[in-house]
């Protein structure tokens, strides 16, 4: 998935993040990455069993429009990798692909090389493959704890359970100060355009007036992905999953990601069908902004955090 192990290629220390590595014959060229140039990094994405949402470049990309990169040789994307600034003092890396011809050629560690500036003296987290675990840590990231990746047929209650609503414009400010809570920046704009996105279908639990837990399903490449899953308690996370699923098709599969050790978490997809499917490390280069983790049934996404 990564060109880690090779030789780095060449880039001169004062150019700018978004500059020229020689590529043997040919010359790497990174660029800032316009959302529609990043539209076949989701084609690769979903080559490696990622299943990403349908939409989330969209989503993702105006949280830092200068944070999505593209290597070409001549005109041709042959690899990515996205650093999102979210703050002043948090980032995620992800996307971090190489064209599936181009492989073992140093064109992805290249193209690390000129994007990783992007996130100046930034704490810096990532999702990372079990085999590359070692080499992350060689660039200076530290694993913090799993995250397991559940999928399935769930069964469906068919409907909305109580207590749970639709989410509606009303309910966005106190719905972002929930997500804070549960994330290690502020991200409300980016909550803003997750719940209200085409095809998204987003659910607040709520108790006297209070929110206790959101959810999103959304349309992914193959079935349906959820996240966030955010609650207070396993029953309100319970009967937003419920919800969450009350309407989609009978054979249309769900995926959603776990970190680890979230017990309830776990026994919660269990019991409604799903089966893990792989895992990631969640890795940091620096201290993050403590969270209530105990309210985290489900991440957003593995490629942006």
């Amino acid at each position: 998935m990564n060109d880690f192990g090779e030789a780095p290629l060449s880039r001169s220390d004062s150019q700018d993040p978004a500059s020229v590595a020689t590529a043997g014959p040919g010359e790497l060229t990174v660029i800032t990455a316009s959302l529609e140039d990043w539209s076949p990094v989701a084609e690769w994405a979903d080559g490696e069993g990622w299943n990403v949402g349908v939409g989330d470049g969209a989503c993702f990309h105006p949280t830092d429009p200068a944070g999505f990169f593209i290597g070409r040789v001549g005109s041709r994307p042959v690899s990515a990798v996205s650093i999102v600034n979210y703050s002043d003092q948090y980032a995620f890396l992800g996307h971090y692909l190489v064209h599936p011809d181009l492989r073992g050629r140093g064109l992805g560690f290249a193209t690390w090389q000129a994007a990783f500036p992007h996130a100046g003296t930034r704490t810096v987290g990532l999702d990372a493959m079990p085999a590359q675990e070692a080499n992350y840590r060689k660039c200076g990231f530290v694993p913090e704890y799993d995250t397991i990746r559940y999928a399935g047929r769930p069964e469906r209650s068919g409907t909305v359970a109580a207590g749970t609503v639709a989410v509606a414009p009303e309910h966005l400010d106190a719905i972002a100060a929930y997500d804070r809570a549960c994330f290690p920046t502020d991200r409300r704009a980016f909550v803003s355009r997750w719940l209200t996105a085409a095809g998204h279908t987003a659910y607040a639990r709520l108790s006297e007036g209070r929110i206790t837990g959101y959810g999103v399903i959304r349309p992914a490449h193959e079935g349906y992905r959820i996240g966030p899953l955010f609650a207070d308690t396993p029953q309100d996370a319970e009967a937003l999953f419920d919800s969450l699923t009350a309407h989609i098709g009978p054979v249309s599969e769900v995926s959603l990601d776990v970190p680890e050790p979230r017990n309830a978490a776990s026994a919660l997809v269990t019991a409604r069908g799903l089966t893990a499917r792989f895992h990631t490390v969640r890795m940091y280069t620096g201290p993050v902004a403590g969270t209530r983790a105990e309210r985290v049934f489900a991440g957003a996404t593995l490629e942006l955090g």
